[in-house]
């Protein structure tokens, strides 16, 4: 396992700056998520670490090796890097078989032949995929292939794996399971992992710590998933993970309200002192933390209800603004489902401010 450091990294094409003096750290033996839009520098990112991308400035260590480094010139080749990478596609070969895949990197380092063969089946006994060892990919499912896709960056490096979002192509279910096998793999074996992905649902399940890029390429949080959910650092981190409301206030005179499309509605929750109303301010609410109250003065009518099994999901007409509403399965059983077209009293919990 390796501790990895990004050091004011710097990267752009021509004049448009995908990277810019950007800093983090990846604590050894933990599985660090790197999520954000499309078009952050998620991917610029690794291939800087990778060897496949050249930044301006900064330096990159994995360990205390220094792979990377603009200002004494340092540049390791991709192929002497020594990092395992797992990608979207699996990139297994189609007319080799499972053992021939993971000797395949070996091979081409020069690894010793028994060297190499004792090391091929290792990491196939870590991702259990030793029976499956003469199969060719075509007789294998996806998450088979994706566990030979492990297997394969396992023997390139035990320190360090990327994961460049590697369970994508993957249905529903295949994606859950092996989320929860690349978590075990990563527990048996202490590798450091770096899993890039956009997909926030899946980065809150497997990460230690997740990292959020903004779209213009800065780091914006860096937590475990209980940080970025109860205390997002800014609007972004609130909005980009998990779902969330945003309500415009405004102020007249000493009354607040929520401005919901032309219709004003009296706010008289707790509103901190500094909020600047000559700016744009808007109340963000997580979808759990609105809660139907027959006796609210707050009032919204029911357009739709879906049941997502664990719990039903409401679209909520408040004024001209819809809000998402989640109510869990227990509390619809215990206090009865609002049916769509009905009018119903909300009560906002925990609500966050936000200026712009």
């Amino acid at each position: 396992m390796a501790k990895v450091r990004f050091e004011n990294i710097t990267f752009r094409y021509g004049s448009n700056y995908i990277l810019k003096n950007f800093s983090l750290e990846v604590e050894s033996g933990q599985i660090l998520c790197l999520v954000g839009p499309s078009g952050c520098g998620k991917t610029t990112l690794v291939r800087c670490l990778l060897g496949l991308g050249k930044p301006e400035t900064g330096e990159i260590y994995v360990g205390e090796r220094c792979l990377f480094s603009a200002k004494r010139r340092v540049n390791v080749p991709a192929e002497r890097r020594n990092i395992g990478i797992v990608f979207q596609d699996y990139a297994v070969w189609p007319h080799m078989t499972v053992k021939e895949n993971v000797l395949y990197p070996m091979k081409k380092r020069k690894v010793p032949k028994s060297e190499a063969e004792q090391r091929a089946m290792h990491a196939l006994d870590q991702v259990n995929m030793r029976e499956y060892a003469n199969h060719l990919p075509s007789q294998l499912s996806g998450g088979q292939q994706q566990r030979v896709a492990i297997a394969r960056a396992l023997v390139g490096s035990d320190d360090l794996i990327v994961m460049d979002e590697p369970i994508t192509n993957l249905d529903a279910k295949l994606r859950e399971q092996m989320l929860a096998e690349i978590r075990e793999i990563q527990k048996n074996i202490g590798t450091t992992i770096l899993y890039i992905t956009h997909d926030q649902q899946s980065a809150l399940q497997l990460c230690d710590k997740m990292a959020i890029m903004q779209q213009d390429g800065s780091l914006c949080q860096v937590g475990t998933d209980e940080d970025i959910i109860l205390r997002p650092a800014n609007r972004f981190a609130f909005e980009f993970i998990g779902v969330s409301n945003f309500i415009p206030l405004t102020k007249e005179g000493e009354q607040i309200y929520l401005q919901a499309g032309n219709a004003q509605i009296p706010w008289a929750g707790p509103v901190p002192e500094q909020l600047d109303f000559s700016k744009k301010v808007e109340l963000g609410i997580r979808p759990n933390d609105i809660v139907f109250d027959l006796d609210s003065p707050i009032r919204g009518i029911v357009r739709r209800c879906v049941f997502l099994g664990s719990e039903y999901d409401y679209f909520v007409l408040l004024g001209e603004k819809e809000l998402r509403v989640q109510q869990s399965t227990l509390d619809a059983m215990q206090y009865g489902v609002v049916k769509e077209g009905n009018e119903i009293g909300l009560r906002l919990l925990n609500p966050r401010y936000y200026e712009s």
